[in-house]
Parts: structure tokens; C-alpha cells; sequence
């Protein structure tokens, strides 16, 4: 097995690999992996897969999660893998720690993960523990390095994701919630102002389906 079949396997149902790492004790992963592979959306194909499903069309609460479950499962015993994923716990897998391991991901300057081809619109639906050690190819460079505009920073219009400060959910749930917030609703403009986000093809349908998410509709 290579990472380039896995990743080939995971498009075909709509996910990609999003980076990859080799363990050690410290990483929380399970006994016996010897590879950590993270998937996330594979845009802009992810979109209508998902859409078409039967997660998506039954009426039952959480779509996605579910539709995550089905696929990855299948990857994981195609690839005699342990699948993980990111809502299952507590104690919860440590997603965002092993998002940095990988080392196509890093902090973005308003604190968000942004990722070498996903910008800001990085997600991970799950994780593969893989009990061979497959090669990773080298590290890519951290695009905010060479951004010099960062328009993430100014983009909140309340002010919720800014440099130097914690997410204020709060104020950001609040401005959703209100008439002028309808612009976020549609995708939170800071992700959108990402120039590595701009070129990643996720669907506007697609953020909308993750802002009402996040507010519980």
C-alpha cells in the first residue's frame, strides 16, 4: 500500500488524504500504528457525493458525521486500517495536534488551522491508524509565510477571529443570528478571504450547510 492508493480509494468517495505523519508514544494514537493518516473533503467532488447520499436524504440528525462513518469505514477495512474520528468521545482524538504533526498544516495568523492546498476550509472528517509504515513525501511550506495582504485578519466584521485573540463564539454566534450577519451565514468570511481557500473549490451550498451547523438549525 502506498499513501498515493489511499488517497486515490478515499477520492472516489469523496475525501482526500490531508496530511500524514509517523508516530510516536506521545501522539495518542492507537497501539500498533505506524502511520496516521488524516482525510478530509475532496473538493469540489465531496459536495455532490455527500448531497446524494443517503445520509443526507433520510431526515436524521447529523448527515455527516453518519455519511463519514459509512465511507471511512469501508476505506479503513479495504486498507485493514482503525478508523477515528474527531466527535467520538470524550476523551477525544487529538485531530488538531496530529494536523500539526503532519506538517501540511499550521496556525494561521487569526489562530485557525490553515492547511497547504485547503487554506482555511481544512477539515477532518476522520483518521486512518495504519499498521505499516508508509513513505510521506516531503514537508510543503506554510502559505501564510508568503502572504503578505493576510486578509484573514481584518475580515470579521465583529471582530471574532482577529490576531491575538481567542475565538469570541459568542459575538460570532450573535452576528449570525442577526440580519447583518447574512453574508457569514453563506461562509464565514474570514475562511473566504483565504487565498489558498479562494482556489480549494469548495461549493457555497457546502459552507452554508456548516454555518447552520454550527448554529444548531
Amino acid at each position: 500500500m502506498t499513501l498515493h492508493q489511499l488517497d486515490a480509494k478515499a477520492r472516489a468517495v469523496g475525501l482526500a488524504v490531508r496530511g500524514a505523519f509517523h508516530p510516536t508514544d506521545s501522539d495518542n494514537t492507537p497501539p500498533g500504528t505506524k502511520t496516521l493518516v488524516l482525510l478530509g473533503p475532496d473538493e469540489p467532488s465531496f459536495w455532490p457525493i455527500f448531497e446524494a447520499s443517503p445520509e443526507m436524504t433520510d431526515g436524521a440528525q447529523h448527515p455527516l458525521d453518519r455519511w463519514s462513518k459509512r465511507v471511512t469505514g469501508e476505506l479503513s477495512a479495504l486498507f485493514h486500517a482503525t478508523a477515528i474520528f474527531p466527535y467520538d468521545g470524550p476523551p477525544y482524538a487529538p485531530f488538531l495536534h496530529w494536523a500539526e504533526r503532519c506538517g501540511t498544516s499550521w496556525s494561521s495568523p487569526i489562530g485557525l488551522l490553515v492547511h497547504e492546498t485547503a487554506g482555511l476550509f481544512i477539515s477532518f472528517r476522520a483518521a486512518l491508524a495504519v499498521a505499516e509504515r508508509l513513505p510521506i513525501a516531503g514537508t510543503p511550506q506554510n502559505p501564510c509565510r508568503s502572504c503578505s495582504a493576510q486578509p484573514c485578519a481584518s475580515a470579521c466584521p465583529v471582530g471574532a477571529l482577529a490576531p491575538g485573540k481567542d475565538y469570541d463564539v459568542p459575538a460570532c454566534k450573535a452576528h449570525l443570528e442577526s440580519p447583518e450577519g447574512a453574508a457569514c451565514r453563506a461562509g464565514c468570511l474570514v475562511r473566504r478571504a483565504c487565498p489558498v481557500s479562494q482556489r480549494f473549490g469548495r461549493p457555497a451550498e457546502q459552507s452554508a450547510f456548516h454555518m447552520r451547523a454550527f448554529l444548531g438549525e
